[in-house]
């Protein structure tokens, strides 16, 4: 199989919203996340340099190789890597009745690309598979999918209407989020089960998702009477708020 011009136009194309609709193909990069999703994901195209092909022929079925100059003016990182994958984006997600046990993070226009790959690479860490989104960055962005590390491979995003999805299931879990007047979450009561909600990088939770959350929570400063940073990271705050929900579990 070559790499004609018409292809290597459309891949380096995959960045934009756009062309990811229009061909609906996305692009993850580098061995790690190759690796990751390969198997996770219907491939179209496995584009790698002779070498990277030589040492993974394990897994370089049906391939394309390519000088690095030209993996180079496909790639959307800035240092560019020796391989790149294209898949197929798939389906919507379905999203069982059994959440109701599980612990799921909700996400309320989350759009910086980073914080959302960073997120599901957390989600990944604590064994969270399900992150339901409203308004957020797009999974398949190529800065999200390399921000995940190859998470993206096990856990599932579905963007929904937050307000009417929360809704419907605060009648069978509790629903959670972080606010500036929440209980403390290291006194507070968890549950194994639930959703976590998680705000805007600059506004929060917005005014109608807030309404659904049963029980807020706040993660304090320290010490808590001295000046602090006005808030923390999307990603830093999902991480200290899911830790704590799996440390009260005993593994």
């Amino acid at each position: 199989m070559e790499l004609t011009n018409n292809l290597r136009k459309t891949i380096a194309s995959l960045n934009q919203p756009k062309m990811r609709r229009e061909t609906g193909w996305f692009v993850a990069e580098g061995t790690k996340c190759v690796l990751e999703t390969l198997g996770a994901f219907r491939l179209e195209y496995l584009i790698g340099t002779r070498e990277w092909l030589d040492e993974h022929s394990d897994v370089a079925r049906c391939c394309i190789c390519a000088p690095q100059s030209e993996i180079n003016r496909m790639s959307q990182l800035k240092t560019p890597q020796p391989v790149i994958a294209v898949y197929e984006i798939p389906g919507d997600p379905f999203i069982s009745p059994a959440i109701s046990n599980e612990l799921v993070i909700a996400l309320d226009r989350v759009q910086d690309p980073g914080n959302m790959g960073t997120i599901i690479r957390i989600a990944d860490w604590f064994g969270i598979r399900t992150i339901l989104a409203e308004e957020c960055a797009d999974v398949y962005n190529p800065k999200v999918v390399q921000a995940s590390m190859g998470s993206i491979a096990r856990v599932k995003v579905a963007y929904v209407d937050l307000y009417h999805t929360l809704t419907d299931l605060s009648e069978y879990m509790p629903i959670y989020g972080t606010f500036l007047n929440g209980k403390n979450i290291y006194e507070a009561d968890l549950t194994p089960n639930g959703i976590i909600v998680m705000g805007n990088e600059g506004k929060g939770i917005s005014r109608m998702v807030a309404e659904t959350v049963n029980s807020p929570l706040f993660i304090p400063p320290f010490p808590g009477d001295s000046p602090t940073a006005e808030s923390l990271n999307v990603g830093v705050a999902t991480a200290i708020t899911v830790a704590e929900f799996r440390r009260r579990i005993k593994i």
